[in-house]
């Protein structure tokens, strides 16, 4: 495997229909907006869901959600402790920072792609990785709409001691769901910290297709099957480490406008807009439909 030689940067069209995509637990989980009203999906909800895609394709994954766990360790701690290869590095005379990294790196895909701070108690190493992949908080063309409804559990969770038919407090509560949106998120890959953490260019591959794949698997309640879908992955691989352009202006070179002859049963889906490309001499655009 050789390490990426080429700056990658990438845009990513997704949409959202009746669903939450990513609640704000200080704001009683409704959807997240900013200040002007635009929908948004935090870049550490979307690396949870990349993780979970890299996960069900085979990789090792440190950070791993809890009720998803394929290796019984319950905390970040605990699955580092079991790992030989950095705990050969992490106390005595062996200490080292920059091995311990390495063997962590070489170890978990998440950890060369997104980085991670190892500061854990019992070891005499503190080693803070900056990864190559970065993400931007994915945003929404327009102004969302939010719905919310009032639901109500058929049963207690727990039984009242005073009065064994009385309805508790916890029976009542809240759904919000985004009526619909599409949103763009935008990312890059850089060389320099992909030299650092050994980030290869088949790591770049599998990060594409866990994008392409992002909502694969990824149900709930709040995210029914089908309420998520990607429709285009943008991919731009540079010709150099440090790229023929800057990833603003390779951003700025995806183009969506209102599309003028959408119909009315079109108005709710991804074809609302014109998608287009500003060709960039020397760079080229692949792209992917979603899954």
């Amino acid at each position: 495997m050789s390490v990426l030689d080429h700056k990658i940067d990438f845009a990513v069209v997704l949409s959202v229909h009746n669903a939450n995509p990513n609640g704000d637990p200080l704001n009683g989980n409704r959807p997240r907006q900013n200040y002007d009203g635009f929908g948004e999906i935090s870049d550490v909800c979307i690396k949870r869901k990349i993780r979970n895609r890299l996960q069900d394709m085979g990789e090792s994954i440190l950070v791993q959600s809890d009720d998803r766990r394929d290796d019984g360790y319950r905390s970040i701690k605990d699955r580092v402790d079991a790992n030989e290869m950095v705990q050969e590095h992490a106390k005595g005379k062996k200490a080292n920072k920059e091995l311990y990294a390495e063997a962590a790196c070489r170890s978990w895909i998440d950890v060369r792609s997104f980085g991670q701070v190892f500061a854990f108690s019992g070891t005499d190493v503190s080693v803070g990785i900056r990864g190559p992949v970065s993400l931007h908080t994915a945003v929404s063309l327009e102004r969302i709409d939010i719905s919310s409804m009032q639901i109500t559990k058929s049963v207690n969770s727990v039984t009242s001691a005073s009065d064994p038919d009385k309805r508790g407090s916890d029976t009542m509560g809240m759904k919000h769901r985004v009526d619909f949106g599409v949103y763009v998120l935008k990312g890059s890959i850089n060389t320099q910290l992909a030299e650092k953490t050994g980030f290869t260019s088949e790591d770049a591959e599998k990060i594409k297709e866990a994008l392409r794949t992002l909502f694969a698997n990824d149900s709930s309640s709040a995210r029914p099957d089908g309420s998520m879908e990607v429709h285009y992955v943008y991919w731009w691989e540079h010709r150099s480490k440090l790229g023929q352009y800057s990833s603003a202006k390779v951003h700025r070179s995806l183009h969506i406008e209102p599309n003028p002859d959408v119909t009315e049963s079109e108005l709710h889906t991804y074809k609302r807009y014109i998608y287009s490309v500003e060709p960039l001499d020397g760079l080229e655009v692949q792209i992917y439909d979603g899954l």
